[in-house]
Parts: C-alpha cells; sequence; structure tokens
C-alpha cells in the first residue's frame, strides 16, 4: 500500500523562478523514489505567469507600466493561460506520484478545486468548479481560484494551484487572465461577509482541505530534512 504521508513544507516569499527550479529538483527526487509526496506552500512577489501555450497576447501591460508596477513576467512549463501570483495569495504546489494514489489528471484537478472550494465554504463563500474550458473555482462568473498543473512521466505532478485570499486585484487587470476577457477575478475577503483571519489562518486551513481531499497525513518538514 502506499504512503499516505504527506511532507508539507512552508516557504514564506519566494521568487518564481526559483519556486520552479525547486519544483524540477523535487519532481526527479520523487520520480526516483528519494522523497515522499510533498506540498510547498508558499507566495510570490509581484509575478505575471504565462502557461506552456505563451498566450503573450493577454498580458496587456507595457514593460514601462511592468516596470512601475515591480511585476516580473515569467513563462511557465504549467497547463492553463496567463495569470497573476502576489502577496496574500497562497499557493500550493504540490509534488505526488498520482499513479501511487490511483489517480487520474483530470480527478486530480478536481481534487485540487476542492480543496479550495472546502476553504472558501468555511467562510460562507460558495465556490464551484468542474466547469467545461474553465478550471478553478468560481463564484458566479468571478474566479476565486486558478489551477495550472505539470504531470510529468511516471505521473509525477508540479505546479497547482493559486487560491486568492486578499492579494490587490489591481493587477489583474493588466492582463486577460486565464484568457477568459468577459470574467472577473475576485477574493476569499471580497466574497465572504464574515471576518476573514489572517493569511497564514487561511493559508493552513487550505493545507488541511488538501490533505483531507487526498487522504493523505499531514507531516510539517523543513526543505534541508527532505
Amino acid at each position: 500500500m502506499a504512503s499516505r504521508r504527506l511532507n508539507v513544507i512552508r516557504m514564506g516569499i519566494v521568487g518564481y523562478a526559483q519556486a520552479s527550479e525547486l519544483q524540477r529538483l523535487l519532481v526527479d527526487r520523487r520520480r526516483a523514489g528519494l522523497i515522499g509526496n510533498t506540498l510547498l506552500s508558499l507566495q510570490h512577489p509581484p509575478t505575471f505567469t504565462v502557461g506552456k501555450r505563451k498566450t503573450m497576447h493577454n498580458l496587456l501591460a507595457t514593460p514601462d507600466v511592468l516596470a512601475g508596477l515591480g511585476v516580473e513576467v515569467h513563462e511557465s512549463d504549467r497547463g492553463g493561460d496567463i495569470t497573476f501570483h502576489g502577496p496574500r495569495q497562497a499557493i500550493l504546489y504540490p509534488i505526488l506520484a498520482l499513479n501511487q494514489m490511483n489517480l487520474g489528471a483530470r480527478k486530480y484537478v478536481e481534487g485540487l478545486e476542492d480543496s479550495m472550494i472546502n476553504t472558501a465554504a468555511l467562510y460562507g463563500v460558495q465556490a464551484l468548479g468542474r466547469f467545461k474550458k474553465r478550471t478553478g473555482i468560481w463564484v458566479e462568473d468571478r474566479k476565486l481560484g486558478a489551477i495550472g498543473v505539470k504531470i510529468s512521466s511516471g505521473s509525477i505532478t508540479s505546479h497547482g494551484l493559486a487560491f486568492n485570499i486578499d492579494p490587490d486585484l489591481e493587477f489583474f487587470t493588466h492582463i486577460v487572465p486565464c484568457g477568459i476577457s468577459d470574467k472577473e477575478v475576485t477574493s476569499l475577503r471580497k466574497e465572504s461577509y464574515v471576518p476573514i483571519p489572517g493569511e497564514d489562518v487561511v493559508t493552513e486551513q487550505l493545507i488541511e482541505s488538501f490533505a483531507n481531499v487526498f487522504k493523505l497525513d499531514k507531516h510539517t518538514l523543513d526543505l534541508d530534512d527532505l
């Protein structure tokens, strides 16, 4: 029977390039069986990322505007279109061996959606997922959480989800978020009618939801302990 242990590594704010390189290293180690299933929990400084379809036309800001905003732009090998990452947005990057968990790609993505849906529900926000051609979770026509994943050889996952706790939504006006021009982006704080605690609290609830959805047992580790 496959281990149900989930190594959880909390990293704070990490640059996108650094996080991407770390994921590549961890994917290789997971494929080789050197580490178990691992979850990176972090935030990024203001960053626009473009998925493997390379839809740079959905970046609306000029280089001068980007410089003024202090935003980095990175191409990524994940699925999906362009999106924004920044402070007060919870990022989870799971490094999982799906074949050992008897999970296919669709069920995995649905599990990521459920992790965010269940967290939003703690604050009275009814979000939904499983929309055709629209991954992520939505409150009516407003996107609350984004998903962009990569599944490498050996069914090893990387990249993951971005859950908007209370990011500066103004950044999203400089892109066509996820390539969908007629939909808004929202946040937990904007949608909830109850007080939202600090982002660290909500992030821990998201991690707990993730572990429950995938039936994994959380174990906190430092990166050096892997």
